[in-house]
């Protein structure tokens, strides 16, 4: 489940203009290896993805990842406003999101 939110986590943000997005959707490759993702048994822990290029908006959907502590999207061009949903990710205890 925390794979498919982080492909529509891509999606949202133009995935394929990024900067840095190596083994992002591959398939023969899980998704803690992912550029800018940080696991813990699987579980996502961090997403930084600051100054990488990311666009669109930020999707709601990131508030499925239940274990997310860091989420740093510093330096980007995301627009849009910051999902409530966010508020429901109890374990964040690092939130970036300025210049943007």
């Amino acid at each position: 489940p925390e794979r498919n939110v982080l492909k529509d986590f891509y999606a949202s943000a133009k995935g394929g203009e990024w900067t840095y997005s190596v083994n992002w959707t591959h398939q023969y490759f899980g998704h803690c290896s992912w550029h800018g993702v940080t696991c813990r048994d699987e579980a996502v822990t961090e997403l930084n993805l600051a100054n990488n290029g990311l666009s669109g908006k930020l999707n709601k959907r990131v508030a499925e990842l239940h274990s997310l502590e860091v989420l740093d999207l510093n330096d980007n061009d995301i627009k849009g406003t910051i999902p409530s949903e966010i508020g429901e990710l109890f374990n964040l205890t690092y939130f970036r999101l300025s210049f943007n």
